[in-house]
């Protein structure tokens, strides 16, 4: 009897398995779920902002154009007011709001990487952040970032399912020189990852240059025009309504090259916006939509994120808190605002104020990261990795966070009801059978296609957990940490290219630091 026991169990194992390899690559959750269900706006509230943004455009206008902006300006029928601000009549505002493009796509270098298509309601998290300083767990502090963080964060996001963009999460702070910071973030990019990228640049100067580079990646000039695999950041507004210069400059040149304008326009209310969060989303939307309209009086239909990220002041410090509950409003309020336009957006989520990736973290991140996806934002940024008001970054943060995604972004994939899903035969099999829906096929099917399994967060009973050691999930986050960053050297870079590269750009990431054996892990 025992054998015959045995031999059952035997014959359910295998079913499983071959249900499990027929099931691969059906995961429940992937890059551009549709979310859009969340709406804390309604109708007549997305049209009040909107005409209010209209006639801050018109009547109090933009600080500090640039001379070539204003020229470009001046010739599309905007004029400079008394107050030298550059003001923009509505009717181009709603010509340029009709003939904007619609959509957008960020390739991947890699067929085992999906590309990252913006618009419509597709929804992607990406890393972003630009922190200065890594968070140590050992002994619970921070140190400066450096270049090869950069590099060992792209290593750590190229294996994690979760994360479907590398946005540039710290800034090499060793590196003062302009010129070398940009040549080696974008070097270090293209070295960790295939997967879509995103950067910015601190000088406009090298941008055509950074171009060269990923062409020479390609195997050909004009390559990277045809399908580029990383978009572009920088603010250039500086609130209250008024242009900020370098950033000014990147978005003209990004323009004329016809590249992903990837802003981000980031007024803190109760400092640089109102502290009424409507007036904060109509100032922040006159901002978006003043750069939406240079990005095409330069090169109409050039493709550009409506970033607008309204960032919100804890009003009893004036001090900037990502993790808030009003956070996680006023940036679905932005991906809806986006959507009342039909153009691509960004937003950031999954911020938290807290220094370290405990529970406050856990609850601040989820619940922005969430609700972000139901609104239906295109690109939610800095969604993994980022502690302390965005100053510092953590390699273990990230991981914990790419479980949490999974579980957002199952949430944004909703459930599907349907004649089969609703089981009816299925309910009538095991009612007259079994009385179980254990080792059912549907079951047996499902768990692989419609479930989502973490891969840090511990479901084992509390003996099995005391049994492995009683591990937290920090723990296991470091463990996980040191085993890929340990053994993943990704060779994305072949010897040839990777030698042109060198000769020609100051690449500063040294070749020792890509290999096993380095001691860093």
């Amino acid at each position: 009897m025992q054998t015959r026991t045995r031999r059952r169990k035997g014959n359910a194992r295998e079913a499983r398995r071959e249900l499990r390899q027929a099931a691969a690559g059906k995961n429940p959750v992937h890059a551009g779920l549709e979310g859009g269900g969340y709406k804390p706006l309604k109708q007549t509230d997305l049209e009040k902002i909107h005409s209010t943004a209209l006639d801050v455009l018109e009547t109090i206008g933009i600080g500090d154009p640039s001379p070539e902006v204003l020229e470009y300006a001046i010739d599309a029928g905007c004029w400079l007011d008394d107050n030298q601000r550059l003001c923009f009549p509505k009717t181009l505002i709603e010509d340029t709001i009709a003939g904007a493009a619609r959509e957008y796509t960020i390739y991947s270098r890699s067929p085992a990487h999906a590309d990252v298509h913006v618009g419509g309601y597709h929804v992607n998290y990406s890393t972003s952040g630009e922190a200065v300083s890594i968070y140590e767990p050992e002994d619970r502090s921070f140190r400066p970032s450096k270049l090869v963080d950069l590099y060992d964060l792209g290593r750590l996001v190229d294996t994690l399912s979760n994360i479907h963009q590398f946005g540039q999460m710290v800034i090499p702070t060793e590196l003062t020189d302009p010129v070398e910071h940009d040549f080696n973030v974008a070097y270090a990019l293209l070295a960790a990852t295939q997967k879509p990228c995103e950067m910015t640049f601190t000088d406009a100067k090298n941008v055509r240059p950074t171009i060269e580079m990923f062409d020479m990646v390609l195997g050909g000039e004009g390559r990277f025009a045809k399908k580029p695999f990383l978009s572009f950041g920088g603010c250039p507004i500086v609130s209250p309504l008024r242009f900020g210069e370098d950033n000014l400059e990147l978005l003209v040149e990004t323009s004329k090259l016809g590249l992903i304008n990837d802003i981000a326009i980031a007024p803190q209310a109760g400092a640089t916006s109102p502290a009424a969060i409507a007036g904060t989303l109509a100032q922040v939307t006159a901002e978006g939509l003043a750069c939406l309209a240079i990005v095409n009086i330069i090169n109409p239909g050039c493709p550009m994120t409506f970033a607008i990220w309204p960032f919100i002041s804890d009003l009893r410090t004036g001090s900037f808190t990502g993790g808030s509950g009003e956070e996680a409003l006023a940036m679905s309020a932005c991906a809806q605002i986006g959507r009342f336009y039909d153009l691509p957006t960004s937003v950031a989520a999954s911020m938290t104020d807290s220094k370290l990736p405990d529970a406050q973290a856990g609850f601040e991140k989820g619940i922005t990261a969430v609700t972000a996806g139901l609104a239906g934002a295109n690109r939610i940024l800095e969604s993994a990795g980022m502690l302390g008001s965005l100053m510092g970054c953590s390699y273990e943060a990230l991981m914990i966070d790419n479980d949490m995604l999974g579980m957002a972004q199952r949430v944004v994939a909703g459930i599907e009801v349907n004649d089969e899903t609703l089981s009816m035969d299925v309910m009538r099999e095991v009612a007259l059978g079994a009385g179980h829906y254990l080792g059912q096929p549907q079951t047996l099917e499902l768990m692989e296609t419609d479930y989502l399994y973490p891969e840090l967060a511990d479901r084992s009973a509390p003996g099995a957990w005391e049994e492995e050691g009683s591990l937290d999930i920090m723990a296991r986050a470091q463990q996980s940490v040191k085993q890929i960053l340990s053994t993943h050297y990704p060779d994305h870079l072949d010897a040839k290219t990777d030698a042109a590269i060198r000769a020609k750009f100051p690449v500063r990431l040294a070749t020792k630091d890509m290999h096993p054996g380095n001691g860093r892990w």
